[in-house]
């Protein structure tokens, strides 16, 4: 759909752009989720339902066409030969049902289909690689092109076989990508718990948690004391061997010593397919292990490849999910927050209740909308729903239990944090504190900061930024180069080592890129995508600080909105103030990794496929320094397709419209 776009949808697709992109980091790198599986759905189906009705809209960088989240980098790093994607889900037997309709009228096919059903584990999924039967590199799933690479921790798991049985086959292959998933089984969750508590350690929330912790551990010996296990589901490469179906590559697997789910039902029908799905239901807390569904996989690897995948999941394969898990408990109170933008959020306090296997005593209610629409009030009895993570959503009251004392809750009029009066605008659900000094504002802002994708200060976390902060030592992000360890060394709780450790971590990232430099300043609709195009178009942050509005709006990618934050926050004296002592503290802006160039300026490139030297990611970015435009989608208007190994479907879209191929080696000769 073309023609103009509403300014607040575009304000909704950048939004739920941020808000999943922090919530597959929290869920992927930090293994702390703060919503439901559920609540995650829907904001992503809600994203590519924008999208898709305004394709003007879509990005290459959109979570909607992305998988995990970015590798840690206190790890080393490898690229997965394969993209390593994610499932759609599904929630009915309708969903189910035109999955399979969608596979017969993609394969122009009639004859029933058949599937391979298996137990959808609760883990965290890893890529095992094997040369001439040795294992040789572990690693996680990471953003699904490239993974934390983590052997010494795999290699303490019994199950993983070190070196493959080749017992009545001509030898183990050169070269076998392995792809499994890591789990703790419930008894060793729970006395894994037994133990943090005895040792004063706060205890994981759930098993998937617990395992993904231990395989992220620096030292294996912790891993090795974790008694994980795992499954092995599929592979990204093989050599010298043939498979015609996926049942038959799981036993191949089975044989060559990698342990298969047992429960895994082989080459069913789609009515079989169901009726697996509530046997699974019904014996999944009888399990010795916590699975949140079942995976659908059309078995045939011919028709696999025939189907092909988009950017984020097969086509071939489904997730179908269990419903989440509900209980009811009493909302205590309502508690509001400030975050680094001013933006008021009323959290829930809940009597504590287990739900899913954890215990849930917190929980977001969004906004003022949200709770006026559910009639939320203090002292409900509410429906609390979590699919497995930390954060539950309260889905609705149950009205029929008031006794008649429950207080309705009502926005404060001034900010809970500085008591500065609120502002709501017209046409915005948040309610807005609008004073930038607000210390509940300037904490979240230097959280920002110093996180990952910004500065990345190690040893700066959450608590110690509150600290500093309370204690008058922290009063803008540009402080942090500014401390003194003397004086931190005699704050509760810090002492000289941690002191000495804090500042010596802060003096290793005082130089940083230009647009890791205009992310971490944490303007309002600017997240890493947005930096990245700033940092391209502009030489210095005193000409991107001279930009008018008008201009940015004119830079491909900037819309109206982030124009008129990014130039609103450099009207502002304080900011550039700000900006001012970061440089005068020791910050060094490296500017020339980012000089663009116009060799292949008015080009505009589609990424498909696995490249072999460099992610899509980094292509991406030398195509844009080059004076590219990447797109995610093949139309007329497209240059140059890029095919990488094992292409999509964009490659067939671009043979039909006769759009240019190239390969990876030809892209490299034009960027020479």
């Amino acid at each position: 759909m073309g023609g103009t776009i509403d300014p607040a949808v575009v304000v909704e697709v950048e939004s739920l752009r941020k808000a999943l992109h922090h919530h597959n980091y929290r869920y992927h790198v930090l293994d702390d989720p703060e919503i439901s599986d559920a609540e995650y759905d829907r904001m992503l189906q809600r994203l590519i339902r924008l999208e898709e009705r305004h394709p003007q809209l879509a990005r290459a960088d959109s979570p909607s066409a992305r998988v995990g989240a970015p590798a840690l980098s206190r790890f080393g790093t490898v690229a997965h030969s394969h993209t390593m994607l994610s499932l759609d889900n599904a929630f009915n037997d309708e969903d189910i049902l035109e999955f399979d309709r969608r596979v017969k009228r993609q394969l122009n096919r009639d004859e029933e289909i058949v599937y391979t059903a298996e137990p959808k584990m609760d883990g965290v999924a890893v890529e095992l690689v094997y040369e001439h039967g040795k294992l040789v590199t572990a690693s996680t799933r990471g953003d699904g092109v490239t993974g934390e690479v983590i052997t010494a921790n795999v290699c303490t798991i019994g199950a993983v076989p070190l070196v493959m049985q080749a017992e009545g086959l001509a030898g183990a292959p050169a070269r076998l990508e392995v792809r499994g998933e890591v789990f703790i089984g419930i008894d060793a969750f729970k006395e894994l718990n037994r133990q943090r508590i005895r040792h004063e350690l706060p205890p994981f929330a759930n098993p998937r948690n617990a395992a993904a912790g231990s395989l992220r551990q620096l030292d294996s010996r912790i891993t090795a004391r974790r008694l994980l296990d795992i499954f092995f589901y599929g592979i990204g490469i093989v050599t010298d061997a043939v498979f015609e179906s996926h049942w038959q590559l799981l036993q191949a697997l089975k044989t060559w010593g990698f342990p298969i789910n047992p429960l895994i039902r082989p080459q069913v029908a789609i009515r079989k397919v169901l009726a697996f799905y509530r046997e699974l239901s019904h014996m999944r807390g009888q399990l010795p292990y916590d699975i949140d569904g079942m995976v659908v996989k059309v078995d045939s690897l011919a028709l696999q490849q025939q189907l092909g995948a988009t950017t984020r999941s097969p086509r071939w394969a489904i997730a179908y999910k269990f419903a989440a898990m509900q209980e009811s408990t009493v909302l205590e109170d309502i508690e509001v927050q400030v975050g680094r933008t001013g933006v008021l959020t009323p959290v829930a306090h809940l009597k504590p209740i287990r739900v899913g296997g954890a215990t849930v005593s917190r929980a977001t209610l969004h906004n003022e909308d949200e709770i006026e629409k559910k009639d939320i009030r203090i002292g409900d009895t509410v429906l609390v729903q979590r699919a497995g993570d930390v954060i539950p959503e309260v889905v609705k009251v149950i009205a029929s239990l008031r006794s008649g004392a429950e207080q309705k809750f009502f926005m404060p009029k001034t900010c809970p944090a500085c008591g500065v009066a609120v502002l709501r605008l017209k046409g915005e659900a948040a309610t807005r504190c609008v004073n930038s000094s607000c210390p509940a504002q300037v904490k979240e802002r230097i959280k920002h900061f110093a996180s990952k994708g910004a500065f990345d200060i190690d040893g700066l976390g959450d608590k110690l930024v509150e600290q500093l902060v309370d204690n008058g030592l922290l009063n803008s992000y540009a402080d942090i180069f500014d401390l003194d360890e003397a004086v931190l060394s005699g704050l509760e709780r810090m002492g000289t080592k941690s002191a000495q450790n804090l500042i010596r971590a802060v003096e290793g990232r005082k130089r940083i890129s230009f647009s890791r430099f205009l992310y971490a300043l944490g303007i309002r609709h600017v997240g890493e995508h947005g930096a990245m195009l700033l940092a391209k178009h502009f030489s210095s942050i005193e000409a991107l600080s001279e930009c008018s509005q008008e201009d940015l709006t004119a830079i491909e990618g900037i819309g109206p909105v982030v124009a008129e934050s990014v130039a609103g926050f450099f009207r502002q004296q304080k900011n550039r103030a700000i900006i001012q002592q970061l440089m005068e503290n020791g910050v060094q802006v490296d500017y020339e990794a980012v000089a663009i160039t116009d060799r292949l300026a008015g080009k505009t490139f589609v990424l498909t496929g696995t490249l072999k030297t460099m992610t899509r990611q980094q292509a991406k970015e030398v195509l844009v320094t080059a004076g590219a435009t990447v797109s995610s989608t093949v139309s007329r208007n497209t240059d140059f397709v890029v095919a990488g190994d094992a292409p999509g479907s964009k490659l067939d879209r671009a043979r039909q419209l006769g759009v240019t191929v190239i390969d990876e080696q030809s892209l490299r000769d034009m960027l020479s």
